[in-house]
């Protein structure tokens, strides 16, 4: 005769169209919370655009000391404005970290194909980026992300918003959350994500949330990660974050946002673990998680 014993039995739902993940009863409990309390971050009124593809990263993509080099290749100082103008600061998927980055001195050449009112680059107005690609032209003219010429990036209808306050986060993070305010203007390629809005405020309590624990613990929820270190910050999962509209923590986390960018701005390796602490504690009551819920939170099991 066998015997058969059932030692652990934890019932999950599987609904149609999300992943398969088997949650332990208080982890149900947790995402439960999470997604009763907030409104999906697609819903919050924010535009969410992917960055730049250049097809061609080689010839886009330069380094200060190509930068001095096409500037001095201008004809005369307003031609150097003018070219200056199209060669602007990038931030790759790498360089960011949560809260900050570290800028690797390099610049995207944004010969865009125009959007909206502003006309497509005519590269024969620029003729030192012209001399520039031209020695990448081979490449440039069989990529199949181009514009209307070899010379021009393809469509991007969202191009103002870089210049704009924006959350910005890399696809693949290897630490965990990695979003950033950027209010200094970065180009970002096609391995980051942007959020834009008007509101500079909600921008910061949103990246509040966003680099919170309970967010990088949901984010194990519905998503399969890359691997035991790597997080893939996609945004059909992004989008689906509950975020909560409560008024009582919003000044708080502002706040304490403001704290956390003004120390990364002053020295990128500023301690910031305190203010962190702060943002996740106000995270967990918006929440309104118990002791023993934030504890599986917090040691991640």
């Amino acid at each position: 005769m066998s015997v058969f014993v059932k030692r652990t039995a934890t019932p999950c739902s599987f609904p149609a169209g999300e992943s398969w993940v088997i949650l332990s009863p208080i982890e149900q409990s947790i995402k439960r919370k999470i997604e009763a309390v907030g409104t999906p971050l697609k819903d919050w009124g924010v535009n969410i655009y992917r960055g730049i593809l250049t097809g061609c990263n080689e010839a886009f993509i330069i380094d200060e000391a190509r930068r001095t080099e096409i500037l001095s290749w201008c004809r005369c100082a307003a031609d150097r404005k003018r070219t200056d103008a199209l060669i602007r600061p990038i931030l790759r998927g790498r360089d960011i970290k949560r809260y900050g980055y570290n800028w690797a001195g390099l610049y995207l050449i944004a010969t865009h194909n125009g959007y909206g009112k502003t006309p497509r680059i005519d590269i024969t107005d620029y003729p030192a980026i012209k001399k520039h690609l031209d020695t990448h032209l081979s490449e440039i003219s069989k990529r199949s992300d181009k514009g209307d010429t070899p010379y021009n990036l393809r469509n991007c209808a969202y191009m103002d918003d870089f210049a704009k306050p924006k959350i910005v986060w890399a696809d693949l993070a290897r630490t965990g959350n990695a979003f950033i305010y950027d209010e200094d203007g970065f180009t970002s390629p096609n391995t980051t994500y942007l959020i834009a809005s008007n509101d500079t405020c909600m921008l910061k309590y949103l990246i509040g949330i966003l680099n919170s624990k309970v967010i990088l613990r949901y984010l194990d929820w519905i998503s399969a990660k890359l691997d035991e270190t790597g997080w893939r910050w996609l945004k059909q999962y992004v989008e689906l974050f509950p975020i909560p509209n409560a008024s009582a923590e919003k000044p708080d986390i502002v706040r304490l946002v403001d704290e956390v960018l003004a120390a990364k701005k002053t020295n990128p390796s500023t301690d910031i673990s305190s203010a962190e602490r702060g943002i996740d504690a106000a995270v967990y009551r918006l929440y309104g998680l118990t002791a023993e819920e934030i504890a599986a939170v917090e040691n991640r099991r």
